[in-house]
């Protein structure tokens, strides 16, 4: 608090435009995309963004658009100068990218700036020179027809905002992110990105199909379903993901509102919502929407970077892109529902239909509902959710006990001093053990028979190994018999190169081959053949979305998605042998009860509950 109070006074141009700057350029990336709108909005067919050392240093944008004259390139850099809207009933029908008139003059009050435009029509360009909001230089120079705008040193007169930047890496991936959405937005323009004096992105004209391989590749777009329906006054179209398509994070989300990008919250939840069952739990769809609508029906001024819209009608809109998904889910026969075939336990097939999402696992033909019980199985967990009749989803309680009492339980055996384990069974004594579903093992053990999910128990055994290779100066590394070249988006690129220290320290033997190419020649010998690149991928994906959450701990990070990516699946088949050797090295972990994110690794059904539910106590 200010203990001594000062008269209220209005505050001097210079300093007014540095507070205002901060609303509109919060980094690299808000340069970027308000020099992209302002191209695309003079109707340019080529666009080339440069930058350098993540756009700190240099952000250049040059367009072959309608360019401006003399009077129009001074007027742009004045606060709340706009050729888009001259009258409030403008502002309730915005068909263009920007309109406040905010963004050339920020942009100059914080950085230094120049401008060089010319008409089709004018004999040469009129350039002009801001340093840090000071008074404009005015001149001429020949120049093709177009707008190049350069921004140097961005933020170099507000020391405390330049100090809170990112590194380059990340700075450039917020940038490349700006470009991408831009690339896929208008695939009808040209547009290189290079930074660094690489060309990270150079895409000719092409339709959204062609630019979307240009942009996702061939496998991505494999998984990738085309969507449409034109209305008036709402019209949606674009591309969404198959259940099997489905992504760890939020990030391959794209939502466009007449071209413009968006994030809506309501929208998104109802293409999630299309979904329902249909993905694995923490799994999120693809999906590259455009939703044509009335400008009147919508209004874009309500955020200051302009990412959020609000609806006239947001209920009837969340409905139309809800139905429109479930619809084009159906009819594609995406929508993957286990039932059991009438005739009994030897036909059991994956059904595709719109209506079945109760469908069980294991059980009797129709004539014996009555007397049997059925497992019911969430498709999107594949855990237990319930049994017919009353009284079997208590006993699937029982047997998935809660982790706080398993560990109460686990703790008070510890205690117990000379005295043989009620949980870790004596493996060399040939005692049977059999595998369930390929998912769980059952050993018989003292007190009734120990359940062991087999991902969860390989993820723990794999996180403390891995905690252990961190501190190791040489990990083992299993050397590829063909070393495997992995071309990555750039910003995964860039991602790579910030994380290489920490991959080697897992085991992997990549060398950065450049041009966002990487070639993997070792890897730990945890992972299984043919998987390395996709693991490589999976962490990259995984670390890009915990990246999200502030004070990440990169090392454990990676340890823990490294061991769930690398460890065994539920569905995978394992033998008497690997099941016995996956429970000794369980039961040698500091903490073989939890998997690393919590989850439980054993539990136990007791003889006694055993007895009480069969009638016998």
């Amino acid at each position: 608090m200010i203990s001594t109070r000062r008269p209220i006074q209005v505050l001097p141009e210079h300093l007014a435009n540095k507070i205002a700057a901060g609303e509109v350029i919060q980094r690299p990336e808000s340069v970027v995309k308000e020099l992209l709108e302002n191209s695309l909005d003079a109707g340019a067919k080529e666009i080339t963004v440069v930058i350098e050392e993540g756009g700190k240093k240099l952000i250049q944008v040059v367009d072959d658009g309608s360019g401006m004259d003399e009077v129009d390139a001074a007027n742009a850099f004045l606060r709340h100068s706009t050729s888009k809207i001259a009258t409030y009933e403008d502002l309730e029908e915005i068909r263009t990218y920007g309109f406040r008139g905010e963004a050339l003059a920020s942009i100059a009050a914080v950085a230094q700036v120049t401008l060089k435009t010319r008409r089709s029509d004018d004999e040469v360009a009129t350039v002009i020179q801001i340093d840090g909001g000071a008074e404009p230089r005015i001149s001429k120079e020949g120049k093709e027809p177009g707008t190049s705008i350069s921004v140097q040193n961005l933020f170099f007169n507000v020391p405390a905002r330049r100090k809170f930047l990112k590194s380059d890496n990340a700075e450039f991936r917020h940038i490349y992110d700006v470009i991408q959405r831009a690339a896929l937005s208008h695939p009808e323009i040209a547009l290189q990105f290079v930074s660094n004096g690489e060309i990270i992105l150079d895409v000719r004209p092409a339709g959204l199909q062609d630019r979307m391989v240009d942009i996702f590749g061939e496998r991505q777009f494999g998984g990738m379903v085309w969507l449409e329906e034109r209305s008036d006054p709402l019209s949606v179209h674009g591309y969404i993901g198959k259940p099997t398509f489905g992504q760890k994070t939020r990030l391959n989300q794209y939502l466009f509102l007449n071209r413009r990008y968006i994030v809506s919250r309501q929208i998104s939840h109802a293409v999630f919502s299309a979904y329902e069952h249909l993905m694995i739990k923490g799994a999120f769809p693809f999906f590259l929407l455009f939703i044509d609508i009335d400008p009147r029906r919508v209004d874009v001024n309500v955020h200051p970077s302009k990412l959020e819209a609000k609806f006239d009608d947001e209920q009837n809109i969340y409905r139309f892109v809800s139905n429109l998904v479930r619809k084009c889910l159906s009819t594609n026969d995406l929508i993957p529902a286990t039932s059991m075939d009438s005739t009994g336990l030897n036909n059991i097939g994956l059904l595709f239909t719109d209506r079945q999402h109760t469908p069980f696992l294991g059980g009797w033909g129709e004539g014996m509902a009555d007397q049997a019980v059925r497992t019911f199985v969430d498709p999107a967990t594949g855990e237990i959710t319930g049994n017919h009749p009353a009284g079997g989803a208590q006993l699937a309680a029982t047997l998935l006990a809660s982790p706080e009492s398993l560990e109460r339980e686990f703790d008070q055996a510890a205690r117990v001093e000379q005295q043989e384990t009620q949980v870790s069974p004596n493996l060399e004594s040939g005692m049977p053990i059999w595998h369930l579903h390929d998912k769980y093992i059952l050993v018989p053990v003292r007190e009734g028979v120990m359940v062991v999910d087999q991902h969860v128990a390989h993820e723990r055994v794999l996180y403390e190994r891995t905690v252990a290779r961190f501190e190791a100066s040489r990990p083992p590394a299993q050397q590829l018999l063909f070393p495997q070249t992995v071309q990555l988006s750039p910003a995964d690129y860039s991602l790579f190169e910030e994380l290489h220290t920490y991959f080697q320290q897992l085991g992997f033997e990549v060398k950065l081959f450049g041009k966002n190419t990487i070639v993997v020649e070792g890897a730990p010998p945890d992972v299984k053949s043919g998987n390395e690149v996709k693991i490589i991928e999976e962490l990259l994906g995984a670390y890009k979305e915990r990246q999200q959450h502030p004070g990440i701990d990169a090392r454990d990070a990676l340890a823990k998605m490294y061991s769930c990516k690398a460890a065994i699946k539920a569905g995978d088949k394992m033998n008497d042998q690997e099941m016995r050797a996956l429970l000794g090295q369980l039961f040698e972990t500091k903490m073989p009860y939890v998997c690393p994110h919590g989850r439980p690794v054993v539990l136990k059904v007791s003889i006694a509950e055993l007895d009480r539910r069969f009638g016998r106590t």
